[in-house]
């Protein structure tokens, strides 16, 4: 299997409405959050983010920053910090760490505000766009952010269809865009990753091709986690069948006359789909 190069074409129709839409309203945004996965920071980038965005101040959210191995995660941190970006880390479980992007924007808004202060005018409410690939977070995040639950969540790509405004507070108001991907994914590994962490919708890539990619990246950075959640010590593609016996009997998958591939690669992909497994990074600099 060549991680390196694929050829894979996705781009659904409303991922390319949305940015039309993104395109047409940014002129008015003062501030872009950008939402990433901490598991995976450099796939669930934007490739076309600043050109998308028109170089406007952004904020890099790290989300989901309880799931990531943080000695590698905070590589990407570091990287990213070294060139320009305010970068914060949420924990998806803790509401208080959104209140950290409330104080950067803000921060940020100071500026403009000390400005119009002094001309005697009224402090600018920020417009703040939440943009990010599908399935990272971002209603999760504005629900914390709004101090309730007022947008539909689900551990699936595709929950928000459409562009929104959402009042937070007299000092900013979101506006939530659904989740964008690129029309063609030149780079497998990234393909395999987004895949991994349920981005990428599970019929692009087959469950067998996603479960096997998550087994050899645990047996290359997180053997000890390949051994606790399913009961092997190793992997390699030349004894896959022998594997995924092993993980059958270890999860007790009744084996009828031969392996249940769609099966045990269906509870490979929910232990992360389901947050099952935790401190792991694919993504490495």
């Amino acid at each position: 299997m060549n991680e390196n190069k694929t050829n894979i074409n996705w781009y659904p129709g409303h991922m390319h409405k949305t940015k039309k839409e993104i395109s047409s309203m940014i002129s008015s945004i003062d501030i872009v959050i950008e939402v990433i996965d901490s598991r995976i920071p450099l796939s669930s980038r934007i490739p076309d983010f600043k050109s998308l965005t028109r170089d406007k101040q952004s904020i890099v959210v790290f989300n989901k920053y309880d799931l990531c191995d943080k000695d590698e995660t905070n590589k990407w941190i570091d990287k990213y910090k070294s060139e320009g970006s305010i970068v914060i880390t949420c924990d998806s479980k803790n509401s208080n760490d959104y209140k950290k992007i409330i104080d950067e924007v803000k921060r940020l808004m100071l500026d403009v505000n000390t400005k119009r202060k002094d001309k005697g005018l009224l402090p600018k409410k920020a417009k703040c766009m939440v943009i990010g690939v599908p399935n990272v977070g971002k209603s999760t995040l504005i629900n914390k952010l709004v101090g309730k639950s007022i947008l539909g969540v689900g551990n699936k790509p595709g929950v928000t269809k459409g562009l929104s405004t959402i009042r937070v507070n007299e000092y900013m108001d979101l506006v939530d865009t659904p989740g964008i991907l690129w029309p063609k994914f030149d780079n497998r590994l990234q393909a395999l990753n987004l895949a991994s962490m349920t981005i990428i919708k599970e019929e692009i890539l087959t469950i067998e091709d996603v479960a096997i990619h998550i087994l050899l990246m645990l047996d290359k950075y997180y053997k000890e986690i390949l051994k606790k959640e399913f009961g092997i010590d190793e992997y390699n593609n030349d004894e896959i069948e022998e594997c995924f016996i092993k993980i059958s009997k270890y999860k007790n998958i009744p084996i009828k006359g031969e392996v249940d591939y769609e099966r045990v690669s269906i509870l490979i992909v929910n232990t992360i789909k389901q947050e099952k497994i935790k401190g792991i990074t694919f993504d490495r600099l």
